[in-house]
């Protein structure tokens, strides 16, 4: 069982940075990402990162801004956001799936195992 763990939200204002962490303990190859979700809205990929290959995804809305990496030697999986808007501000969630791939999907529903989330809150 992979357990997840998310950590590093807080406020901002626009333009400033953030990086986002999430501890991930167990075993085995997983599809791992970033969803975030605003209060009354769908849960929205952000990022995802295969585990063959260590191809990357990401959202039109935070290419070139974001960028999702791992720590494989400390079992993290971290978010590195920059250039944030009023609109990145969110509940964000690292997110896993057991696979063997070189690309991960992004529907929220194939994805197994969840963190509890982290606000980001992005002032302008």
């Amino acid at each position: 069982q992979l357990q997840l763990a998310e950590s590093g939200g807080g406020s901002v204002e626009a333009g400033g940075s953030l990086r986002l962490s999430c501890s991930t303990s167990g075993y085995g190859s997983f599809c791992l990402a970033w969803f975030r979700q605003e209060l009354g809205k769908e849960r929205e990929g952000v990022a995802t990162l295969a585990p063959i290959g260590g191809n990357t995804s990401y959202a039109n809305s935070v290419k070139g801004r974001f960028t999702i990496s791992r720590d494989n030697a400390k079992n993290f999986l971290y978010l590195q956001m920059s250039d944030l808007k009023p609109e990145d501000t969110a509940l964000y969630y690292c997110a896993a799936y057991r696979e063997y791939s070189v690309s991960c999907g992004k529907t929220p529903g194939i994805y197994r195992h969840w963190g509890q989330g982290t606000q980001v809150t992005v002032s302008s």
